[in-house]
């Protein structure tokens, strides 16, 4: 049955948190406080955390710094994916991907469809695959992040998470 085996061992990840926002500050900055809060609670290292404005250079040299480094294994970003001319978050982070992870928009939008409806349209939510280092762009609403963390990311984090999860992939993403 899928779920949670609590027999298994835990193994927890490094996770970057960027957050992409003209707007936010690290004082006003909640949808990242929710990643990372969640992140930790979960049993999981912040490895690092990061605010910039919609600026596609900076947003993609930060992440990809991130790629680089050993000490990261997942990078969620919030902010940025929706459909104003300042939401660049996806165009400076898909081109590095060097696979999509097309299923996690299609879970995303359905989860999030139960939150708020049609409006879930409006996110252009994404996820791939770049140097063994996994990457998730949630929108940047607390809710968004909220439904992205508790409802998918969580689970897929989760070594003991059967059927299949995504820390069991990691030692093999690099595999030629």
């Amino acid at each position: 049955m899928p779920g949670i085996n609590e027999e298994l061992e835990f193994k927890p990840v490094r996770v970057a948190v960027l957050t992409v926002s003209d707007t936010r500050t690290s004082a006003n900055d909640t949808s990242g406080d929710i990643l990372a809060q969640r992140i930790e609670a979960a049993g999981h290292q912040l490895a690092g955390r990061d605010l910039v404005r919609d600026d596609i250079e900076r947003i993609r040299s930060v992440v990809s710094g991130w790629i680089d480094d050993s000490q990261v294994d997942v990078i969620i970003s919030t902010g940025g994916t929706g459909l104003t001319g300042r939401d660049v978050t996806v165009e400076a982070v898909r081109p590095l991907f060097e696979k999509e992870i097309e299923g996690f928009s299609v879970i995303f939008h359905q989860v999030s469809y139960e939150t708020v409806g049609l409006s879930t349209l409006q996110s252009r939510a994404c996820g791939g695959v770049v140097k063994g280092t996994f990457i998730f762009c949630l929108p940047g609403s607390n809710g968004a992040v909220k439904d992205g963390w508790d409802k998918v990311i969580s689970y897929q984090l989760d070594s003991r998470h059967k059927p299949c999860n995504l820390v069991e992939l990691m030692p093999r993403l690099m595999e030629k």
